[in-house]
C-alpha cells in the first residue's frame, strides 16, 4: 500500500505528465476518423512531420518508421539498432505525439522475410513502449505466418499493407490477404491502402466491407487504374468518397490514413488540399 507521501508525490507526476498533453486534435468528420501516415512529410523529421500535422488539423496518425529510426544504409547495421536501441527512445516519441494533441494510432514497422526472430520480437516491445497495440507492415505472405506467434503472445494487432504489383508472395489481391490470415490469429489484420487496390483494378469499397472486422486502418491516396500513377486527390479512379461514406454508414472505427505520394510543391500544402478533399467528400 502506498503511503501518503507517494501517493502525493505519484499525484502530483500525474498532474505534470498531464499539464505536458495538449488538447487533442479532432480531426473526426462524419464519423470518420481522418490521420495521416507520416510518411507524407517524409521530407522533414520528427518534430517536423508533428509540427505540420498540428498546423493542419490531423489528430491521428500512423507512425512511419523512418521517423523513428536513424538514417542507417547498413542492413547489419540498422538490424543491430533495432535489436539494442533503448526502449525510452520510443518513449520519448509518444510523449511528443500526446503534447501535440496527436493520438498514436499504429506503428509502421516492416517485418521481412530477412528479420531475424529478435528484430520482429523487438517490433511488438517498440509497440508496447509506444503505448500502442496495433503496427502496419509492408512485408510477405509467408512471413505474416511467421510473426503471427509473436504477435498473439503481445496481443498486438498487424495489419499488412499491399501495393499494387502482383508478386508472388507480395501483398497486392484479396487472396494474398486470405492466404497471410488462413490458419493464424485474429492478431493478422489488413492496412488496405485504397490507391494501390485501385491500380490493381480492384474495388477497394467492395472489398473493405468484407473485412472491416480485419482492418487495422486505410491509406487514402488517388491513383489510375491499370498500374497508373498517383495523382492529386480526386484526379485519379479511386472512390475515395465512396469509401468514406462506407466507414461513416458503418461507423467503423479505424482512421482513414491520408499517405501524400503524388508530386507537389510544398508537402503540408498538399496535405492540407487532400484532407480538405476528403472533408467535402463527407460534407
Amino acid at each position: 500500500m502506498l503511503s501518503r507521501r507517494e501517493f502525493a508525490v505519484g499525484a502530483l507526476a500525474t498532474v505534470g505528465a498531464a499539464s505536458l498533453s495538449a488538447a487533442k486534435i479532432n480531426s473526426t468528420i462524419k464519423g470518420v476518423s481522418i490521420g495521416a501516415q507520416s510518411y507524407s512529410f517524409r521530407d522533414r523529421d520528427l518534430d517536423g512531420a508533428i509540427k505540420a500535422m498540428v498546423e493542419i488539423g490531423l489528430g491521428k496518425v500512423e507512425l512511419f518508421s523512418g521517423h523513428v529510426e536513424p538514417k542507417i544504409s547498413d542492413r547489419a547495421e540498422l538490424r543491430k539498432w533495432r535489436e539494442t536501441v533503448s526502449l525510452d527512445h520510443f518513449k520519448e516519441v509518444r510523449r511528443k505525439f500526446d503534447a501535440a494533441g496527436i493520438e498514436l494510432w499504429a506503428y509502421n514497422y516492416s517485418f521481412r522475410e530477412d528479420f531475424t526472430d529478435k528484430e520482429i520480437q523487438r517490433g511488438f516491445e517498440f509497440a508496447k513502449a509506444l503505448g500502442i497495440n496495433k503496427l502496419t507492415a509492408s512485408s510477405n505472405v509467408t512471413t505474416a505466418k511467421r510473426i503471427d506467434p509473436f504477435a498473439a503472445k503481445a496481443k498486438v494487432y498487424v495489419g499488412m499493407h499491399n501495393h499494387s504489383n502482383i508478386k508472388p508472395n507480395e501483398f497486392a489481391t484479396a487472396e494474398n490477404f486470405a492466404d497471410a490470415m488462413k490458419g493464424t490469429s485474429k492478431y493478422i489484420g489488413i492496412n488496405l491502402d485504397i490507391g494501390h487496390f485501385t491500380a490493381a483494378n480492384f474495388d477497394p469499397t467492395a472489398y473493405l466491407e468484407k473485412i472491416a472486422d480485419r482492418t487495422v486502418c486505410i491509406h487514402v491516396k488517388d491513383r489510375k487504374k491499370d498500374q497508373g500513377p498517383n495523382v492529386p486527390f480526386g484526379e485519379g479512379d479511386t472512390p475515395i468518397k465512396a469509401v468514406l461514406a462506407l466507414m461513416s454508414a458503418k461507423k467503423y472505427k479505424f482512421p482513414a490514413n491520408i499517405e501524400y505520394e503524388y508530386k507537389g510543391a510544398d508537402t503540408v500544402a498538399e496535405v492540407k488540399k487532400c484532407f480538405e478533399y476528403c472533408k467535402k467528400q463527407l460534407a
